[in-house]
């Protein structure tokens, strides 16, 4: 399998800084989460933005969804910001014979305790085993991308 990998910024990627005491996104962190974890499949990091999903516009979705057909790659992850990350998804629209994964994290993943490694490792399952389509994958499950929610009072994925 090859996968390509598309970053667009959000939690998982943000970097806590003492100085002016915010959040910044900074560099793709998924090819040490892929690295430590000993993936032992081909990848390409494509680090597409970095921004906040509620700062991302249409100009941005049309360029995520444009690099998402840009070539013939079946296996398609998304790294996300999780406040927009179904708004991206319905974006996406049909993806023909691909099979397109978003996920992201509630935590920045350079956080001892994260969800980004529990998260990414769901979704490189997903993006093999799941028929063409695009999903979500937060909280240990797969989620069709028009049938699930970001629940902001339990900070989680919900199925509506």
């Amino acid at each position: 399998m090859h996968l390509k990998i598309i970053a667009t910024g959000g939690t998982i990627d943000k970097i806590y800084f003492d100085a002016n005491s915010e959040f910044e996104i900074g560099e793709p962190l998924i090819g040490k989460v892929l690295q430590d974890g000993g993936a032992a499949f081909d990848y390409e990091i494509i680090p597409l933005m970095r921004r906040d999903s509620l700062d991302l516009t249409e100009e941005d979705r049309k360029l995520i969804r444009d690099t998402v057909m840009a070539d013939g790659l079946r296996h398609v992850l998304i790294t996300h910001g999780t406040d927009t990350m179904t708004e991206t998804a319905a974006a996406l629209g049909d993806v023909g014979e691909r099979t397109v994964i978003l996920t992201g994290a509630l935590s920045p993943a350079r956080f001892q305790i994260t969800d980004a490694v529990f998260n990414v490792g769901l979704a490189v399952g997903a993006v093999q085993s799941k028929p063409p389509g695009v999903y979500i994958a937060m909280n240990g499950r797969i989620f069709d991308a028009d049938k699930v929610h970001k629940n902001r009072e339990r900070n989680c994925f919900e199925e509506i």
